[in-house]
């Protein structure tokens, strides 16, 4: 097959996936949601195209599709993700809890680099399996996917350069171990009460109704400004030169101006727009993914359970030393971990009415996920 029929059959994939994914988190069947708890939808974006290409042995790996996601997909997704979030929604939230959240945050981009001179010093075998080997680029991927969600993920597989056949290995640990930690937290912040009374800890909420996210999808005028905004900066920015690195930071940071500055910027727009590009990346993605090479070191999976737990151990600590509601530790973990959908979703078997605070952080966490990733590949490269 040619370059164009190679093009053709990538292009065609990467539309069913993405219309599948969308599809099926949409139906409400039984069944479907039981696997979809499991499995969440998302997912099938990076397993369908990979799972073509291995039972057709085509190799998609090297098809124009890819160099446009890098140059022009991500940078879209980054701008329309940061442009999401507004500062005045943090309000609703309050300093306490958001500071539980940052320690989950800070937590997770420092913790791997600590647990990797831990372990190399308890066995030098360590040391040369996660630096010599670069098993540790597995971990930064797992920093993005964590706070920041599949964009973040993306954006620094690509800055750790992370192995193809480490970063699917990955995927499937992140999955399996985020959707053990959701139940768990389900149960957790079911019990937070009796913690929050045996630390004589204050349980009670300020009732605050938080403001609506800015815009509708009905209003032309604010759609036509944001719209435009978003392509203007885009035509701008293909052809700025700028490095990868560089198209992300400035792009994070225009898109946090556009989404505070701009009064009639439609918050719920840019963030339905970001969903939709995170698939279409993950799509894209899945063209490369190799089922072959589906494993990990032993070790490295017992660092990144140990990660997880400590995670969460210090948000319980830094929740008790402020004296605030056990149950924010659970909504910060869920914000940090799971997302925008998980989040609310955890805080629901709580208190329902501190789902748009859930929400709230969620969105921090995707905004500041690239960060702290990058941090964690900063002070990997310190060793």
């Amino acid at each position: 097959m040619d370059e164009t029929g190679l093009l053709l059959t990538a292009s065609a994939v990467v539309l069913i996936t993405v219309l599948f994914v969308r599809y099926i988190s949409k139906v409400e069947h039984k069944a479907v949601k039981v696997l979809l708890d499991w499995f969440p939808a998302i997912l099938f974006a990076y397993v369908i195209p990979a799972a073509f290409t291995h039972l057709f042995s085509i190799d998609l790996s090297k098809v124009l599709l890819h160099d446009l996601s890098k140059s022009l997909i991500i940078p879209f997704t980054i701008l329309t993700v940061m442009s999401a979030l507004s500062f005045k929604q943090l309000k609703i939230v309050g300093v306490k809890p958001i500071v539980v959240f940052g320690v989950g945050s800070l937590v997770i981009a420092t913790l791997p680099v600590l647990l990797v001179l831990t372990f190399g010093l308890l066995n030098p075998a360590n040391h040369d399996m996660f630096i010599a080997d670069g098993y540790w680029k597995g971990l930064p991927p797992i920093v993005g996917g964590w706070i920041g969600g599949s964009t973040s993920q993306l954006v620094l597989k690509e800055l750790a350069e992370t192995p193809e056949s480490l970063f699917l290995s990955i995927l499937v640990l992140d999955n399996i171990l985020v959707n053990i930690w959701t139940i768990l937290m389900f149960q957790f912040i079911k019990r937070s009460d009796r913690l929050n009374k045996a630390w004589g800890i204050d349980a009670k909420f300020p009732i605050v109704e938080p403001p609506e996210l800015s815009g509708s999808t009905s209003q032309s005028v604010i759609n036509i400004i944001t719209l435009g905004t978003i392509l203007a900066i885009m035509g701008l920015t293909y052809f700025i030169p700028m490095s990868f690195l560089m198209s992300v930071v400035v792009l994070s940071v225009v898109g946090l101006v556009l989404g505070n500055v701009i009064k009639s910027w439609n918050h719920k727009l840019v963030l339905r727009m970001a969903g939709f590009s995170i698939v279409l990346i993950m799509a894209i993605l899945g063209l490369k993914l190799n089922f072959t090479n589906l494993s990990l070191p032993v070790n490295l999976v017992i660092l990144v359970l140990i990660w997880l737990v400590l995670h969460f151990v210090f948000m319980l600590l830094t929740a008790r030393l402020l004296k605030v509601n056990i149950a924010w530790v659970a909504i910060g973990s869920m914000a940090n971990l799971g997302g925008i959908s998980t989040a609310p979703a955890v805080t629901s078997a709580y208190k329902p009415e501190l789902m748009p605070h859930a929400i709230v952080l969620a969105i921090l966490s995707m905004v500041t996920g690239t960060s702290w990733g990058m941090l964690t590949i900063y002070l990997f490269g310190l060793m």
